[in-house]
């Protein structure tokens, strides 16, 4: 059974082991990363549409307003974060799941 911290698993590794492990997730990051990238958008279209009717200005739009370009900017980089954390966390689950590793730090560095 796991524990919410995998210190446990980590702990008696070789430190080779957990270095390859940590390699062998790099690419499943990166798709992982791509993933919640795609899934952002989907997701700030659909909150973007119930906003506005229009499409989200760019920031090189000339007749848009500051407040509405605030306001797209602010939104979509809410949403982003909020996914791309999800999409991350839950990718860090399934590979304990499936290696018994924590592919990041078990607990926060204190200063």
């Amino acid at each position: 059974m796991f524990t919410p911290f995998a210190a446990e698993g980590c702990r008696h590794a070789p430190r080779g082991t957990l270095r390859a492990m940590g390699l062998i997730y790099k690419p499943i990051g990166i798709i992982l990363g791509i993933v919640g990238g795609l899934l952002g958008r989907q997701a700030f279209n659909f909150v973007w549409e119930k906003v506005d009717d229009e499409e989200p200005p760019e920031a090189t739009t000339l007749e848009t307003s500051w407040r509405r370009l605030l306001a797209a900017t602010a939104v979509q980089g809410l949403i982003f974060a909020m996914v791309k954390a999800v999409v991350k966390r839950y990718g860090a689950i399934g590979w304990r799941y499936l290696t018994g590793h924590w592919p990041g730090e078990i607990r926060p560095e204190s200063d």
